[in-house]
């Protein structure tokens, strides 16, 4: 009897993976007398696994001493419009004591706030209002580097006994009697990452601007000092930090006499002054970075043991091989981040990616991901390019309803809710050192300036962000239109999707719910939740500007004959609510929609229940 049933359930798995064919082999089988509970589901979620996080570059928020630069008061103002747009959880780029030569990631103070931003008290209160709300604050934590003018590293070059090797030193190599840098190592943003100093008479190793220098995590001092930092804000009641830099945070050891390799070159770059020049092979991706991250999540849980509340997190940023980014999660022994940056729709999607290539994509982050782990999703950042200007303005409804509707969590750059574009910043404008470092014929391709400008809440004056005459950044040209208040008003604005899709993440399928994404034909992709007793939701985009029809029944298992019209944009000919038969459905040119089951599912195919990986059940 035993062998026969056996056989069955190596049938269906046959069966399953040919319907399923972008699924990965590990999955479970789980008897319908062993249905969870909705109860049970959601007694096993953390806060973060289904969380809407939200990134705020406090520089362009909300200004509200007309100083032309955004502030903590600013924020604090604004946390009922994070409420408004269910946001869980938000990440603030770096508030502290900087001397701003790369925008407060040059920190001479982990322990202030910069005046720029306000004060202690300002950020205290912050904490009190995002309580009241219930919203989490994330910290942005820069362990790489300090500023030249933390108190730290002028001790360091004073060889100060503690500080001494804080920093990463070398008295340089001579050769035919001149004096040169310890080895070939270039800046991220441009030229030698090594700079001399005078007074210690020494190079030290900057990975970013010379004003950044590299901390020394070699050093077992660095080390405890900088989880002490972490230890501190925990205090104060934040919920966990977004972890900035990460790959550069240990180099190569030196060798026995103190000395560091030359990275090789990069053929297909000419320019020696540029980052790509080179292979890092030696300055970033070292492995006993993974470990740190270790380090720095048992900071968090031992905090956790002894003050209780919530689980804090840490959100890694990197842009490392996959199988690298996956190790960040953790392992048999340690755990790690619990969201590495998902970094590959930014990285791999562009303006002529077809339904194969996104399907691609995704399912390689889900295909990859250790087991028990959450997915995150992730459409754009302070660095990159905003996603209306990088994919089309006219595909930001689609990118915000595919990031909402696939499983784990979602992070949104402040903007992207309204649909904010790029703004084109002169060479006269620019400020970000990554270009002002380079010069007025290439600076365009360097600059994060065009993503950072200052939030659109109105179409007033200054887009009702800042009463300064000028602004640290210009205003989008675009924000008569493009701005909250508007959007408010319109029901198939932006805004207002976006909150519609956050009320769809609330529903248990796709808190919940197995997932499954293919391209239905070159131009469409499909992503079906489904959840037994409970709704299917199908995602529907049509990628490029032809009318599509197809079958939807063909394409995914246990679609009923007639679906329902759930969420529709301004492209779409239908209304929500509307019903459409599912062998014949049709999208117009980049029409996204999400389609529901009329009612909820009472069975599966075959006997049993799928899950993905990073929802497959405990026994």
């Amino acid at each position: 009897m035993w062998s026969q049933t056996f056989f069955i359930v190596c049938l269906v798995s046959v069966i399953w993976a040919g319907v399923f064919p972008n699924y990965h082999a590990n999955f479970d089988f789980v008897q319908w007398d062993k249905e969870k509970t909705l109860d049970e589901y959601e007694a096993g979620v953390k806060w973060w696994q289904t969380a809407s996080f939200y990134q705020i570059y406090p520089r362009s928020f909300k200004d509200t001493d007309n100083d032309g630069v955004g502030d903590l008061k600013g924020i604090t103002e604004q946390l009922p419009y994070l409420k408004e747009i269910g946001i869980t959880a938000t990440w603030l780029s770096p508030i502290f004591k900087s001397p701003m030569a790369d925008f407060g990631y040059d920190i001479s103070n982990f322990f202030q706030i910069d005046p720029l931003f306000g004060t202690m008290e300002d950020f205290d209160n912050l904490m009190k209002e995002a309580n009241r709300l219930g919203i989490k604050i994330i910290l942005d934590f820069v362990p790489n580097h300090t500023s030249d003018e933390c108190e730290w590293f002028q001790k360091s070059v004073k060889r100060d006994p503690f500080y001494k090797d804080f920093y990463v030193w070398h008295p340089g190599k001579i050769i035919n009697g001149v004096r040169q840098p310890p080895s070939n190592w270039v800046s991220v943003f441009r030229g030698s990452a090594w700079e001399w100093n005078e007074e210690r008479q020494e190079y030290y190793l900057h990975q970013f601007v010379k004003k950044q220098p590299d901390l020394n995590y070699r050093n077992p001092l660095v080390r405890s000092t900088m989880k002490y930092v972490l230890e501190y804000w925990l205090a104060k009641g934040v919920a966990g930090f977004r972890v900035d830099a990460v790959p550069h945070m240990f180099e190569k050891a030196p060798d026995s006499a103190g000395n560091w390799p030359d990275e090789p070159r990069n053929p297909s770059v000419n320019d020696p002054d540029d980052y790509g020049y080179l292979q890092h092979i030696y300055t970033v991706n070292q492995p006993e970075t993974i470990d740190m991250v270790y380090e720095f999540r048992k900071v968090l849980d031992d905090f956790k043991a002894h003050h209780g509340g919530d689980e804090r997190i840490l959100m890694t940023e990197s842009y490392s091989p996959l199988p690298i980014v996956m190790q960040y999660y953790g392992n048999a022994t340690a755990e790690g981040a619990q969201i590495p940056f998902n970094f590959l729709l930014l990285e791999e999607v562009g303006n002529n990616s077809n339904a194969y290539n996104y399907a691609e994509t995704i399912n390689k982050w889900l295909k990859n991901m250790p087991q028990g782990r959450t997915a995150n999703w992730v459409l754009g950042n302070h660095d990159k390019s905003r996603v209306g200007t990088r994919l089309g303005a006219d595909r930001i409804d689609m990118m915000n309803m595919l990031t909402f509707t696939l499983p784990g969590c979602s992070v949104t750059y402040n903007g992207e809710e309204i649909g904010m574009t790029d703004v084109w910043i002169s060479w006269n404008d620019t400020v970000d050192p990554s270009a002002c470092n380079s010069n007025p014929d290439i600076y365009e391709s360097l600059s994060r300036d065009p993503e950072r400008t200052p939030f659109q809440w109105n179409d007033g004056y200054m887009a009702g962000f800042s009463k300064a005459k000028k602004t640290w950044l210009p205003i989008s040209p675009l924000y008569k239109d493009v701005n909250v208040e508007k959007e408010r008003q319109q029901p198939l604005s932006h805004l207002n999707i976006f909150k519609e899709l956050q009320e769809l993440r609330k529903e248990p399928t796709i808190r919940h719910g197995q997932v499954e994404v293919k391209a239905l034909k070159q131009n469409v992709l499909g992503v079906k939740r489904y959840l037994l007793h409970d709704y299917t939701y199908v995602t529907l985009m049509n990628i490029f500007d032809e009318v599509e029809s197809f079958n939807l029944q063909q394409a995914f298992s246990n679609i009923p004959d007639e679906m329902v019209y759930h969420i529709v944009t301004e492209k779409s000919k239908v209304k929500k609510g509307d019903r459409v038969q599912s062998s014949t459905i049709t999208l117009q040119p980049k029409e996204a929609v999400i389609l529901k089951s009329p009612s909820k599912l009472s069975t599966t195919v075959g006997y049993y229940l799928y899950y993905t990986q990073e929802e497959e059940p405990h026994h």
